[in-house]
């Protein structure tokens, strides 16, 4: 659903540069036959997402997972979805990212083990 070329939030901005990354020069772009071509695992943030990637490239349907399916957090009120913090607030970005940085060692992991 991102508009191509579109920069990061400033909220977003301010969440990644507090963990030492810059997104200067971060563009968005959509999700493409030719993106996921490359790809060999895809991570949606929704499983509304997961479900428009499945209906529009079926042919990549086995690349697609879940980013809560990874970061271990079984808060049943968290749900399977990460929250979309826009309009929500910085504190909303921030627990964004607590969901990321407790997903990403297992992404690397499940995408290392798989070779």
């Amino acid at each position: 659903a991102a508009s191509k070329g579109s920069a990061a939030s400033r909220e977003t901005v301010a969440v990644i540069r507090k963990r030492g990354v810059d997104l200067e020069g971060f563009k968005s772009r959509q999700v493409s036959e030719a993106i996921l071509s490359e790809a060999t695992h895809v991570f949606a943030m929704t499983e509304g997402h997961l479900a428009a990637l499945e209906a529009r490239f079926p042919g990549h349907a086995d690349k697609f997972y879940l980013v809560r399916e990874f970061s271990g957090i079984k808060d049943k009120r968290a749900g399977i979805d990460v929250p979309d913090p826009i309009g929500m607030g910085q504190a909303a970005y921030e627990e964004v990212a607590k969901v990321f940085e407790a997903a990403i060692p297992s992404i690397i992991a499940y995408v290392d083990a798989q070779g």
